[in-house]
């Protein structure tokens, strides 16, 4: 029954994720009173929570955000590279150089 309302999954919207994503790391609840709660599925905040704990180094690895700004940078400068190429052969066909 697919357009049955009962058979649709409810998602938890993002903005409250951090908090409900809280709660487990305390550890003053289990995951099933934390579900409950927050209207979810204790399966989906176990996953949540494998996921936060495998990726919270991310949040204070400072270097994958500065290799980021670097090849922003260095697209920019090939970018600029490529139409400077551009207008020196123009130039150079222009005046009969090349």
């Amino acid at each position: 029954m697919k357009g049955d309302k009962r058979w649709q999954g409810r998602s938890t919207p993002q903005s409250s994720r951090p908090r409900l994503l809280w709660q487990p790391l305390r550890e003053k609840e289990t995951t099933n009173q934390i579900a409950s709660r927050f209207g979810g599925n204790p399966g989906q905040v176990r996953q949540w929570k494998r996921q936060m704990l495998d990726n919270a180094s991310v949040v204070f690895d400072h270097s994958q955000r500065k290799e980021k700004e670097q090849q922003v940078l260095l697209d920019q400068l090939y970018q600029k590279i490529g139409q400077l190429k551009v207008e020196r052969d123009f130039l150079a066909r222009k005046f009969g150089l090349l």
